[in-house]
């Protein structure tokens, strides 16, 4: 009887084993196809046009002259709650050569509270809400937060995937300020 369980043990770590590694080998296929069709370039920003809250249409190209960090966040992401007060605390500190897009990733059960969101955490950049495309523009966002430094030409300087300090992006907000990127 033990010899039957062991072989069963056995034979369903294989079967999860084949069936993790079949399915990771579809997952990177799925994602070179997305980045085939994808405007993604590793230096230069695709330009969006995304709905805002407050129905306004944002174009990433309305921003050229200043430093964009893009903010790729959802109300329900533990981490982006974390960090969005950091970045309205940026928002304040360089309003006048940085502005914050927060490009919201919500969908269906959470999008309606992506408002009541903005003013219990006092936001003051634009928020927008993400579509399939700039989510595949940029690369095939995998995690949240994610977020895009952009220098004053909308290249893309800097790229953060999880939740990171403050000062890294007052950083690179300085370093660019001063003309290195």
């Amino acid at each position: 009887m033990k010899k039957v369980v062991i072989l069963l043990l056995l034979l369903s770590v294989v079967l999860m084993y084949s069936i993790i590694k079949v399915t990771s080998e579809t997952i990177a296929e799925t994602k070179t196809d997305i980045f085939a069709g994808s405007n993604y370039d590793s230096d230069k920003a695709p330009d969006f046009t995304l709905k805002s809250t407050d129905g306004k249409k944002i174009k990433l190209s309305d921003y050229k002259g200043k430093i964009v960090i893009l903010d790729f966040w959802a109300t329900w992401c533990g981490p982006c709650r974390i960090g969005i007060p950091d970045l309205i605390e940026i928002q304040k500190e360089y309003k006048d050569k940085v502005v914050v897009i927060g490009i919201s990733l919500d969908q269906d059960r959470t999008i309606k509270d992506v408002i009541p969101f903005i003013k219990e955490y006092k936001i003051n950049y634009p928020v927008v809400y993400g579509t399939e495309q700039v989510v595949v523009d940029y690369g095939y966002i995998e995690a949240i937060p994610t977020t895009f430094i952009l220098d004053t030409k909308r290249n893309i300087v800097d790229k953060f995937i999880g939740l990171v300090p403050k000062s890294a992006y007052v950083n690179k907000i300085k370093s660019l300020l001063k003309g290195k990127s």
